[in-house]
């Protein structure tokens, strides 16, 4: 069977974006053909200024909102990306693969180590070396695909560099995934600002729908999204990108076609009005289920508890496979109890 292995990072409350553009997949789709596992990658919140308790409670949120979406233990593995050791093990291993070039090529790195420059500062060694951690997560489990976005799709080229560089230096180990983008709404844009993703590490902002949103809220946001100078609605990513959002998300939330949704409406009002209605519709079961889960913390911590306990069983054989071929000398097993002295 076809493994899968994605996660999301707890580095601010999960978005629209998050579960449009990959959740929803995960839990209508991925967990239903495939053998998969779905983590929140807590390591990966480690590399900016965090609030530690901030992380904790937000990991705790992530992974309730994840089962909350329609993730079923019995059918995939969700688990914490820190439960499970092999991820750091086989870390360190593909920073002995991979290069420092590569590392700096990475658009995200260019982008916050820049902004942080002109801030008269510098970023943390972890977030130069991140996309090698992603690649650990995704090698240790064997995985086929790797459902992401298209703004992560870089990171899973390099998992499939460094697999393929390993295998060759050092024999057969790990298996070459490949990136798996939904068709519509694979990156929902902020609805403020259309050149930019609706990012969760933001704290606020009107142009971020948050999955645990009001419907009050959720429509107020939408109704006062950013549209464009243009007369009458058309679906143009790039001359008319803020109407081309609106619909991507309509389209995404009523299993539609956003060019031939364009041909529908008449004014922008209209547009706005149906996709807070379309949002609020899709967010309202998974917040209900959301609250029922918080009022059961047993349940979701005994869900965590398994699946870091199936993870660390599918990864440790593929992470010991990865350090014998690469050199290192296996630990000395302990002597058994009833051996002779």
């Amino acid at each position: 069977m076809t493994r899968v292995f994605s996660g999301v990072k707890p580095t601010g409350h999960l978005t629209l974006g998050n579960y449009l553009g990959a959740v929803r997949r995960w839990a209508e789709v991925d967990q239903h053909r495939t053998e998969a596992l779905f983590c929140v990658v807590d390591l990966h919140a480690l590399t900016v200024a965090h609030d530690p308790a901030r992380v904790r409670r937000l990991s705790r949120q992530a992974a309730t909102l994840l089962l909350a979406s329609g993730l079923d233990p019995v059918r995939c593995t969700v688990f914490v990306q820190s439960h499970v050791d092999e991820h750091a093990r086989l870390s360190y291993l593909l920073e002995c693969v991979a290069t420092d070039g590569e590392m700096r090529r990475m658009i995200q790195y260019k982008e916050k180590a820049a902004r942080e420059r002109d801030r008269g500062g510098s970023v943390r060694l972890s977030l130069l070396t991140y996309p090698v951690l992603m690649a650990a997560d995704i090698l240790a489990y064997g995985a086929d695909e790797v459902p992401v976005g298209d703004d992560q799709a870089q990171h899973v080229e390099l998992a499939r560099d460094l697999a393929v560089r390993f295998n060759q230096r050092y024999g057969l180990t790990f298996v070459v995934p490949r990136a798996t983008p939904p068709q519509v709404a694979a990156r929902v844009m902020n609805l403020q600002s259309p050149a930019s993703k609706m990012g969760k590490s933001e704290d606020s902002g009107p142009g971020i729908v948050y999955l645990l949103d009001e419907p009050d809220v959720v429509r107020k946001k939408v109704m006062r999204a950013v549209t464009d100078s243009g007369e009458g609605v058309e679906y143009d990513r790039e001359g008319r990108p803020g109407v081309a959002n609106l619909l991507e998300i309509l389209a995404a939330c009523t299993d539609g076609n956003p060019e031939s949704l364009a041909s529908v409406y008449g004014s922008y009002g209209a547009l706005k009005k149906d996709t807070a209605d379309a949002v609020v519709e899709v967010l309202r079961p998974l917040q209900a289920r959301h609250r029922e889960l918080c009022a059961d913390p047993g349940y979701v911590e005994g869900v965590l508890r398994d699946g870091a306990e199936k993870a660390r069983a599918l990864a440790r054989p593929t992470v010991d496979t990865a350090y014998r071929a690469i050199g290192l000398l296996p630990p000395v097993p302990e002597p058994a109890l009833n051996a002779v002295v």
